[in-house]
């Protein structure tokens, strides 16, 4: 079954096309998995190899452009004629010379659109230099030009249906995390604690499975802690340790990311007084996540709760998640940091990242939420307080 009815991606490319209007593209080639899944539904691991997404406006539908040993994916995971999905040459995988792009190139000029205004990714990870250096030759009549995530922006206001795969996803990334907090231990390796959350990240929750997230599990144990987006190791968690960990609960490709730090044995008062200054810069944060308010002033809210207790914090605390693959779960659209003025609107969701990354210690009790009218909805339902185990 497909995540969404075809009328779902009938509005979104709708909704795309208007804004290429307004930017004065004739063309966008996405390059995003993500985008690509957004737009048309395909759904493969085979980014690791170039493909693209196109839309025109002056066709009905998108084209898909990809290896041709997933074309067949993308039959059966779109709902594309099948004049709109076409699958590059085998040899060009990997070839030193010639490059897919090359007959990506070809494929716009045979309909027609060599001479478009076409936009490009040119900040998705997978549009590499290579790729933009081979469309720039194969297409010399064309004008190119960064859309500047035209699509990631598109997809910032969830509709309905997306907000169903939301929320199941937070109820993942629940459980996920309380079964992680029942496995950590002393004297548990850290990859025992992981793959306990691998596993249940798969499972899911009340019949629904998960998804593989858009980014590994996270954990950090005692002065590694003081940084972040460190992976596991064989080492057994001590009886005295401050714990720091990140994961996520993804369904259909929608994340849902949380963090939690735990403190096995009795926990310092300084990192107890950290935990609570966090919670509540949080709650402070969410309360004011209402439609209309802009992404700063959020940010202004938590750091005006810092700032009461001796605190900063550089870096921005949160950022827009949805429908995401590897190798990160943001949207790279909206920030809640200073000087971003994006208004937020109901449905748009966000992780807010409250992670405090001291000299020799950190903690961070983050939140996924959706903004709406009454405030910053949680999506996950797990203890916001330092957790002490014994």
């Amino acid at each position: 079954m497909k995540p969404f009815d075809q009328s779902e991606y009938t509005r979104r490319v709708a909704q795309t096309k208007q804004r290429m209007e307004r930017a004065g593209f004739d063309l966008i080639i996405c390059q995003d998995p993500a985008n690509m899944a957004w737009l048309t539904g395909y759904d493969g691991w085979s980014f690791y190899v170039p493909q693209a997404v196109l839309v025109h406006q002056d066709e009905d539908d998108p084209i898909w452009f990809g290896r041709a040993q997933d074309a067949k994916a993308a039959h059966y995971t779109t709902a594309l004629p099948d004049s709109n999905i076409v699958g590059f040459s085998e040899f060009l995988v990997h070839h030193r010379v010639q490059h897919p792009v090359d007959e990506l190139a070809d494929l716009v000029k045979e309909r027609g659109w060599g001479q478009a205004k076409i936009g490009v990714e040119l900040d998705a990870h997978y549009y590499t230099a290579r790729c933009h250096d081979h469309l720039v030759r194969g297409l010399p009549e064309a004008q190119l030009s960064d859309c500047q995530e035209l699509v990631n922006w598109a997809r910032l206001v969830k509709s309905d249906a997306e907000l169903v795969w939301m929320r199941e996803a937070g109820q993942i990334c629940t459980e996920t995390m309380h079964r992680a907090l029942a496995k950590i231990a002393p004297g548990v390796p850290q990859y025992e604690v992981i793959a306990e959350v691998y596993h249940a990240q798969i499972m899911g929750t009340n019949g629904k499975f998960g998804d593989y997230t858009a980014f590994c599990p996270l954990i950090q144990v005692g002065e590694r802690t003081s940084t972040s987006h460190l992976t596991w190791t064989d080492e057994p968690l001590p009886s005295n340790a401050l714990v720091m960990m990140e994961i996520a609960g993804a369904r259909h490709h929608y994340n849902a990311p949380l963090t939690r730090t735990m403190h096995l044995g009795k926990p310092p008062v300084e990192i107890e007084d950290l935990a609570k200054v966090i919670v509540e810069g949080v709650d402070a944060a969410l309360e004011k996540s209402r439609p209309g308010v802009t992404c700063e002033e959020v940010e202004a809210v938590w750091q005006d709760v810092l700032r009461r207790h001796g605190l900063k914090k550089d870096s921005r605390v949160g950022y827009s998640i949805g429908l995401s693959y590897p190798p990160d779960w943001g949207e790279r659209t909206a920030s809640l940091r200073s000087g971003d003025k994006t208004e937020l609107q109901a449905g748009m969701c966000f992780h807010f990242q409250s992670g405090m990354w001291l000299d020799s210690y950190g903690a961070a009790i983050s939140e996924p939420f959706v903004v709406t009218d009454k405030g910053g909805e949680r999506l996950c339902d797990v203890r916001r307080e330092l957790i002490v185990i014994d």
